[in-house]
């Protein structure tokens, strides 16, 4: 299936869906925990931000973003993405606007999509910063751009993130997904 022919189409409810090289795949709809997770990496950046008015310029997940791979006809849904420059175009924005920061959860069915497929597409869409929260090795891999390539650093406990003074509370988001 062609980018045009995937922005086109619809889906079954109860499922998400993302184009990888053409190819559609359905896309479990996650469990409580993967989304107490979110949550809480929601609630640490609603804080941080109410401190730090107007650096994030949009946050969005799932069906809300979209970062587009027209050469390898790709669209990818993160769990979270965090913009920090304007929109180019307020109205069809995906083509052209990449987040800064992508963030995915694995959850038992995604690992593979997670840390190999994403891990791809992210780098060759632009993305800066890929962050795999993995509740299963307690521990966020953190992957910065490096021009073509990723560099790994993994963090338990806290992560220094490129947003100014936030400190990504690693510890608070892996246990929300235990609650």
């Amino acid at each position: 299936m062609t980018l045009a022919e995937f922005a086109e189409a619809e889906g079954e409810p109860g499922l998400r869906f993302e184009l990888a090289a053409g190819v559609v795949q359905a896309v479990e709809v996650p469990e409580l925990p993967h989304g107490m997770i979110l949550w809480e990496l929601d609630r640490q950046l609603h804080l941080w931000s109410a401190a730090h008015p107007g650096v994030i310029r949009y946050q969005a997940s799932g069906d809300r973003c979209a970062i587009r791979l027209p050469g390898v006809q790709s669209e990818r849904h993160p769990d979270l993405a965090l913009y920090l420059t304007p929109a180019p175009d307020p109205v069809s924005p995906w083509d052209h606007w990449v987040p800064e920061i992508a963030v995915e959860v694995v959850s038992a069915s995604s690992e593979n999509r997670d840390y190999v497929d994403k891990r791809r597409d992210y780098l060759l869409a632009g993305v800066k910063e890929y962050w795999i929260v993995d509740p299963g090795r307690g521990a966020v891999l953190v992957l910065q751009r490096a021009g073509d390539t990723f560099r790994e650093q993994t963090a338990t406990e806290t992560y220094a993130t490129p947003l100014p003074g936030f400190a990504l509370d690693v510890a608070a988001l892996l246990a929300a997904g235990s609650r």
